[in-house]
């Protein structure tokens, strides 16, 4: 596939780098000279120096023969207007554009983005995106992170295995038989900073991070089971007012129960977003002062979100709010470096911008039929999920039989609205969900079970 990317940022380095090891055909477009340069000297790409909406630069590009453009400038009008030009004059079939100002998305404008007005067939918020992912944390207190599949039939849960766990040792082969009729399968474990598919005889140990498929509707048991039930947040703390923040405390307002208080430096922000959440209580102050934090509640906060733009700040302000007295809080964090602190900073959750992001476009750049896609650990794993069809590699076989290789682990397997689980004799039908993970080094070989065929295209 021959793809550009316009814009050198961490979203497009990030994307880069797992199309460009996918032997895709991929050239990055940047006004930075020194992202370009940075980009084509770290991967196997092409770079281009230039406007990412001028017609001229997406020639240089190779846009005539391109068949998609990804635009994730920082700037939403740029990617906006890169789409209609790769439509309007070359004909590119796939258009992606993130776009992160709210007005662009309200449902009353969806026409905007018809073919007849502006074509793009792929819009990406990372803010919305993002705010989801820190909503699902909080319906399911006890889990770091929930992704659902197959239509929320199925749930992704991470969660960190403590010194209580009662299945601490026990090779995961033997663990759903311990637990009459729980439908979960352990896919993935992060042990000591290597994140990897484990095999049947692997026990958990305690401080492992387990990545766990369940049926949504047993996720709630499977907590319990692990020993990581807790109570669900009351009482939230919001650092910051930006987009994320505001989209984070409008869902909640409508949730009963759950009081929000939100803290902003900048007072023209605070005013705005004072007029935005009627039933929110908006401090215009520092995060970082102690005395705000106190008005704000984080002293009794069940849980405190910093979602700043500032990765420094966001981590004062959280290590202060626990100091304070905060239960649990979830950081917004885009520097690895400070992600990998993650554990000695006392941080429960990180939110990832750029991961996020990246998995939102690769569901949509998968080649077969990938239906969904969650990238994990900067793209050293992903989880999937691909639809067998009739001609695929996978259809007709069981799981035994299906040439699975290490590094990969199925979850769950759902078929006409049922939650089956991965048992090896489990015979695979045209129209099954196949949930499962894959380490990096694998997904090439995935991907092709479930495209049409044997042939790789």
């Amino acid at each position: 596939m021959r793809v550009i990317i316009c814009g050198a940022g961490r979203v497009g380095y990030g994307l880069a780098t797992r199309l460009a090891v996918e032997n895709n055909t991929v050239t990055v477009v940047d006004l930075s000279a020194e992202l370009i340069r940075k980009i084509t000297t770290d991967l196997d790409v092409r770079g281009v120096v230039g406007h990412g909406s001028h017609p001229d630069v997406l020639v240089r590009a190779g846009v005539e023969s391109a068949d998609m453009i990804i635009a994730v400038t920082q700037y939403d009008e740029v990617n906006m207007v890169a789409c209609q030009i790769a439509h309007s004059l070359f004909d590119v079939p796939t258009k992606v554009a993130r776009v992160r100002a709210q007005s662009y998305l309200r449902a009353q404008y969806n026409d905007l983005y018809s073919r007849e007005n502006m074509p793009i067939d792929i819009i990406i918020s990372p803010e919305i995106e993002i705010g989801k992912a820190i909503l699902r944390r909080l319906s399911t207190p006890g889990a770091f992170n929930v992704v659902p599949f197959a239509d929320g039939l199925v749930q992704f849960l991470g969660v960190r295995i403590g010194p209580d766990c009662p299945i601490i040792d026990t090779p995961i082969r033997q663990i759903p038989d311990l637990f009459e009729g729980l439908h979960a399968a352990i896919v993935g474990i992060r042990r000591d900073g290597v994140l990897f598919a484990p095999n049947p005889d692997d026990p958990l140990e305690v401080g492992d991070d387990a990545y766990f498929v369940t049926r949504a509707e047993h996720a709630q048991r499977l907590l319990e089971v692990v020993g990581t039930t807790e109570s669900r947040a009351r009482h939230v703390v919001i650092i910051g007012a930006g987009s994320i923040g505001t989209y984070v405390a409008r869902q909640l307002e409508d949730q009963s129960g759950i009081r929000v208080r939100v803290i902003e430096a900048d007072k023209d922000r605070a005013e705005m977003a004072a007029t935005e959440l009627p039933k929110t209580v908006i401090l215009h102050g520092d995060a970082m002062d102690a005395a705000v934090q106190e008005e704000a509640g984080a002293d009794t906060a069940d849980l405190l979100i910093a979602l700043t733009d500032d990765d420094k700040t966001n981590i004062l302000a959280s290590i202060l709010g626990r100091r304070l007295g905060a239960h649990q809080n979830i950081v917004l964090l885009n520097e690895r470096s400070m992600q990998e602190l993650q554990k000695d900073l006392g941080i429960d959750m990180v939110i990832d911008p750029r991961a996020s992001t990246v998995s939102s476009i690769l569901r949509h750049v998968r080649r077969g039929r990938i239906l969904d896609v969650y990238m994990l650990d900067q793209g050293s794993a992903e989880v999937l999920e691909g639809e067998v069809l009739e001609t695929s590699i996978f259809a007709g076989k069981t799981l035994g039989e299906a040439g699975v290789e290490d590094g990969v682990a199925i979850g769950a397997v759902v078929r006409d609205g049922r939650v089956l689980m991965p048992e090896p004799t489990l015979l695979l039908k045209e129209g099954d969900r196949v949930i499962l993970l894959a380490e990096r080094a694998a997904l090439r070989d995935i991907e092709a079970l479930f495209r049409v065929g044997v042939e790789l295209y």
